[in-house]
């Protein structure tokens, strides 16, 4: 596929603006061709308005008309072949493994939510039934359900440049309810954007969808993601990214005259609670599966384990020692792009400069080559490491709490079970936080696992939070500043619910009710009626 660098727009392309960036491989720091153009204000307002103006004749099509549209794009990846691994590598320097894996979770993901749109039960279809009989009221008819929103602006995320991206779990869920979508292509990765813009693009032609309902523009501004959320047809955001990126596009959100949700997946240390059952049976098997939890994707994962507690003694100085010693093999390895191992190694450097923090071990020749400098700055080379610090002065030192996005963690020993207790009170949101127990520590430790049962929206328990399941009972989510609404998830079918809103019809004619809600149940779908589940008709 020859790449044009155009924003794509509807059926069309636009190239417009006259600011233009390009692609760099992060493993040479050199530019990849072509060179993409930034939107401009008029592109993202045409975006904008072809998803408006298609809205209307997308959300009646049929369920099965949308399943075929979300599998034909599933199908378009896996048949680019070996050439969008290419790109897709050549713009992130992840392996050819790691790619071809996320591809066929993509493509799993848009058959998955396929399977959710045909089956319908998702669409939570309740009917009340009227009883005019009803004294001293008489009972109104009532029958409620999920319906699509309009256009869902969502941004691709740096760190999975095919699952999290154009064609993503975000894209996927957004579309499967029925909404038309306008992605912002991460700047990491343009040539990989477009690829699989173009994709989705001829799933439309082949489809027979409004060309509307999907568009792509690029730009490494800040500007262009503000224009996005601010613009007044926007319905929805999807963002994965920065504490500091969500948290602005959040606000933006909030402060529109009509404010929209904007679900925003930003931050996590995900705490690692090693219990002293656990530490005393099988404390060093832990300690390697930590270690290569923190390193796998160099780090990049938003589920990497960042903090590890337990209580201190000669078990949890084993297990240090160990997870150290692991850490200090790791071989130096290639970040997603210059910027983000720059604010790697800034936050290195903060962490290191902390007093009373220690670097326990590093996987660098020289640790102090870890320090920002001018030297390094267009490097996107990394390496792990440990850091140590006491209980009182993670108490005391708020930015222990923060990620540092890449391949470190922090071991904090605790003296008491109370003070494992305090620092558990005091965690901020999480995605997820990990137990490691014995069945005495579970009993012992109960009033804790209590605690961390409202810190997080995935309790794991005997292994690492890395390599998520997708699934319908898969939550990836959190209290802010995981995410900005905990009460929903990014990955798994239950993303859907993101994007849609309920409706409720009253004492309305049958002619006029969705199918979903006629008495006849043409669909055949599962039902909630006068209190029950049922597929039958009434």
């Amino acid at each position: 596929m020859e790449l044009h660098g155009a924003n794509i727009l509807g059926g069309g392309v636009s190239s417009a603006g006259g600011t233009t960036f390009r692609g760099v491989n992060p493993a040479t720091g050199a530019a990849l061709e072509p060179a993409f153009h930034e939107a401009t204000e008029a592109e993202i307002d045409r975006a904008l308005a072809l998803a408006d103006a298609a809205f209307a004749s997308y959300r009646k099509k049929s369920p099965d008309d949308i399943a075929r549209f979300l599998e034909a794009i599933a199908t378009g990846l896996e048949n680019l072949g070996a050439e969008l691994i290419a790109r897709a590598h050549a713009e992130t320097a992840l392996p050819e493994a790691r790619l071809l894996g996320e591809r066929a979770r993509t493509a799993m993901q848009l058959r998955m939510f396929a399977a959710l749109v045909r089956e319908g039960s998702w669409l939570d279809a309740r009917i009340d039934r009227a009883d005019p009989a009803r004294a001293p009221v008489p009972k109104v008819d009532m029958r409620r359900m999920l319906l699509p929103m309009g256009p869902i602006v969502v941004f691709g995320a740096s760190n999975f440049p095919l699952a999290f991206s154009v064609c993503g779990g975000d894209t996927a869920s957004a579309l499967a309810a029925g909404n038309p979508v306008v992605v912002k292509g991460h700047p990491a990765h343009p040539g990989t954007s477009e690829m699989a813009a173009r994709v989705v693009q001829e799933a439309i032609r082949a489809c027979g969808m409004p060309a509307g309902i999907f568009s792509m523009v690029h730009g490494p501004s800040p500007a262009v993601g503000l224009a996005l959320v601010r613009h007044p047809l926007a319905r929805a955001v999807g963002f994965t990214g920065s504490l500091g990126a969500g948290r602005a596009l959040f606000d933006a959100a909030a402060a529109r005259p009509v404010p929209i949700p904007l679900f925003a997946e930003m931050g996590s240390i995900n705490p690692v609670f090693v219990l002293p059952g656990a530490l005393r049976s099988r404390g060093a098997g832990i300690a390697q599966s930590m270690a290569k939890s923190v390193t796998l994707g160099v780090g990049q994962f938003c589920t990497k384990p960042g903090l590890a507690l337990g209580l201190g003694g000669a078990d949890f100085d084993a297990f240090t020692k160990t997870l150290s010693g692991e850490i200090a093999q790791s071989p130096a390895a290639t970040m997603l792009h210059a910027g983000i191992a720059e604010q790697f190694r800034s936050g290195f450097g903060k962490r290191r400069g902390i007093s009373g923090v220690n670097l326990a071990a590093s996987a660098a020749p020289d640790a102090s080559s870890e320090s920002p400098g001018p030297a390094r700055a267009r490097s996107a080379a990394a390496y792990a490491a440990v850091f140590t610090a006491d209980s009182q002065l993670f108490r005391d030192e708020p930015s222990l709490g923060d990620e540092l996005f890449g391949p470190a963690t922090l071991v904090v020993p605790c003296e008491t079970k109370q003070c494992l207790m305090d620092i558990a009170t005091k965690l901020a949101g999480q995605l997820t936080v990990t137990i490691h127990a014995s069945e005495e520590d579970l009993a012992e430790f109960a009033p804790l696992i209590g605690i961390l049962r409202e810190k997080a929206g995935r309790l794991v328990f005997g292994s690492m939070p890395t390599g998520l399941e997708v699934g319908p009972a898969t939550q990836h989510g959190g209290p802010y500043p995981a995410t900005t609404d905990p009460r929903f998830t990014s990955v798994g079918t239950a993303a859907i619910l993101r994007f849609v809103r309920p409706v409720c019809f009253q004492d309305f004619p049958q002619a006029w009710l969705p199918a979903e809600l006629k008495d006849e149940n043409p669909r055949g779908i599962a039902r909630i009626v006068d209190g029950a589940w049922t597929r039958d008709p009434i």
